[in-house]
């Protein structure tokens, strides 16, 4: 069984930055790949970031050069560093991790397991 908790987010102004932890613990973490998704009210959850075992990276275009995904396996934790935020990124962020390469990084059936979500405000 693997466990996913994520940290960090909160609230910011409008063109801040926030950066969110999801830490891995029950399988060797640097097996997994790891996604990042969020969901804002009213609306489906939405693939942001990925990272595969290797270190290969994708996003989604919404955020392509304002947020960076990485991970430390030493720690056994991913990142989503959020930077030039926008209020249309308020949302709940989820991790979740893979231990299959699959290639449809960007959905959400692709991850066996789930964090319970961090808020994320951007105040305008």
């Amino acid at each position: 069984q693997v466990q996913l908790v994520e940290s960090g987010g909160g609230m910011e102004q409008a063109g801040g930055s926030l950066r969110l932890s999801c830490a891995a613990s029950g399988r060797t973490f640097s097996t997994f790949s790891m996604g990042w998704f969020r969901q804002a009210p009213g609306k489906d959850r939405e693939f942001v970031a990925a990272i595969r075992s290797g270190g290969t990276t994708y996003y989604a275009d919404s955020v392509k050069g304002r947020f960076t995904i990485s991970r430390n396996n030493a720690e056994n934790t991913a990142y989503l560093q959020m930077n030039s935020l926008k209020p249309e990124d308020t949302a709940v962020y989820y991790c979740a991790a893979t231990l299959y390469y699959r290639e449809a990084y960007y959905l959400e059936y692709t991850y066996e397991y789930w964090g319970p979500g961090r808020q994320v405000t951007v105040s305008s």
